[in-house]
């Protein structure tokens, strides 16, 4: 599946992003919005997943914008960070920085190991990342700085960390490449440096044209409920999220349906949420799951009682099927006799055959009628929910497809869950059918009682 659907603006610029990666499509996209909307992105991996090179790439689409890099440990110290001290201003009693080449001058910045650095780092970077401003001296200054990428190995641990580690409105566990993908991995050639092409390049005036078109697109009952729902969910944890970061999460999400030249925002532009409102790498899991079962209607469905239906059913068949005559015919009797004088014998099948036959349980016409009409009353109910549920797997795989932003990891697990269970409906169907025509093809018998049958029952749990 390509990484974004044919005709995306963004698509070339997402192609960049993910050459010669695997299994980086999701911080890929996220990356890319979070420049896109003027935002800061946590990467939460262990070394080797492609944080750094991410950053980097994403430096490369902004063409001309300036680029910080540094690795953070506790012997940092600021002038590695904002410049040296001008000994100029020191003359001049003035505590001011250089800070041309440095962080405050930058417009995309990657921090290694950010939350190593020590406490008068991190406090400097508090104010820069929300504000956008950089106290040099008395002086207090705007920063051209368009988006902050953080790396960190975990999540920090530290209370006084909480509030820096805040400041990243998303943040995205980067994992190792898993096992399906791990030959792949060694196999491919490695991404080489090419030049990126004009068609992937964000000039500044488009984004800031496409910030502005985002303050006016509209939230919707429906994104609003959903919102609701997950005020609710977020609000069972025991990590609360702030006003602050739910206003910034709508902006995000105007941004992206802007993007797509919406006029408001949509449901699926929610698959953001996991990265914005889960306090850690193990709560993203779980709004995953809430995504895809809101929005993407993947909830497991109250079905396995139309299974045991199916199996009741079959079981049913089965017993009539080898039940014996009635004990007044012989036919037993005489079945045992005729298989023990055949022998070897091929032209003894037939009477095998026929003795067999008067061996079997007869059935009457009223018996065989009450059983597939039984049979009927269930297809009738499994070929509704089919219909139902092929004409909900259409809507939702063609919404999934239409999304430019959804990870197409993520669109695959959408669009194989719906087929699974189209296809497991459709072969309770068939399975069915063969029941029915198995009752349908029991022998009939004017002398058998002529009662109807006590319906076939299931347990339902």
């Amino acid at each position: 599946m390509s990484a974004s659907p044919s005709g995306s603006l963004w698509a070339p610029a997402l192609a960049e992003l993910e050459r010669g990666l695997l299994q980086r499509d999701v911080a890929a996209r996220v990356l890319l919005l979070a420049a896109i909307a003027g935002e800061h992105v946590l990467l939460l991996g262990p070394p080797g997943t492609a944080k750094s090179e991410l950053a980097r790439r994403l430096q490369r689409l902004l063409p001309g914008a300036r680029y910080f890099e540094r690795l953070l440990t506790r012997f940092t110290v600021p002038e590695e960070l904002f410049g040296p001290l001008s000994l100029r201003a020191l003359e001049e009693d003035r505590y001011e920085r250089l800070t041309d080449g440095y962080l405050p001058a930058a417009e995309v910045v990657f921090l290694d190991e950010v939350f190593k650095a020590n406490s008068a780092i991190l406090n400097t970077l508090l104010g820069l990342l929300h504000e956008r401003q950089f106290d040099n001296g008395s002086q207090r200054l705007a920063v051209p700085l368009r988006c902050l990428v953080g790396a960190s190995n975990e999540q920090p641990q530290d209370d006084s960390l909480l509030a820096f580690y805040d400041r990243f409105l998303l943040r995205v566990p980067v994992l190792p490449v898993d096992d399906a993908h791990f030959s792949q991995l060694l196999t491919d050639p490695p991404a080489s440096l090419v030049d990126v092409p004009p068609a992937a390049q964000l000039a500044p005036q488009q984004l800031q044209a496409l910030r502005e078109q985002a303050a006016t697109v509209a939230l919707g009952e429906p994104v609003l409920d959903h919102l609701m729902a997950a005020r609710q969910q977020a609000s069972q944890s025991d990590h609360p999220v702030s006003d602050r970061r739910w206003r910034q999460l709508v902006a995000l999400l105007q941004v992206q349906a802007a993007s797509q030249q919406a006029e408001r925002v949509q449901p699926w532009d929610l698959w953001l949420l996991p990265f914005v409102l889960a306090s850690g790498p193990a709560e993203v899991p779980a709004w995953r799951e809430w995504f895809l079962h809101r929005v993407a209607r993947i909830e497991p469905v109250l079905i396995d009682g139309l299974e045991r239906a199916v199996q009741a059913f079959e079981q049913q068949l089965d017993i009539e099927r080898r039940a014996p005559a009635d004990v007044q015919d012989d036919s037993a009797g005489k079945l045992a006799l005729a298989r023990a004088i055949a022998g070897p014998d091929a032209a003894r099948d037939d009477m095998v055959r026929i003795t067999s036959q008067r061996a079997e349980r007869h059935f009457s016409r009223i018996h065989i009628t009450a059983r597939v009409a039984q049979c009927e009353a269930l297809l009738q109910q499994l070929e509704t929910l089919h219909n139902d549920t092929q004409t909900l797997a259409r809507q939702i795989v063609t919404e999934a497809r239409a999304h430019a932003w959804l990870p197409p990891s993520w669109r695959d697990t959408i669009c194989d869950q719906h087929t699974a269970r189209c296809d497991r409906l459709r072969s309770w169907l068939q399975r069915l059918h063969i029941a029915r025509d198995g009752f349908a093809q029991l022998p009939v018998s004017a002398e058998a009682p002529s009662s109807e049958p006590a319906p076939v029952t299931w347990s339902a749990d």
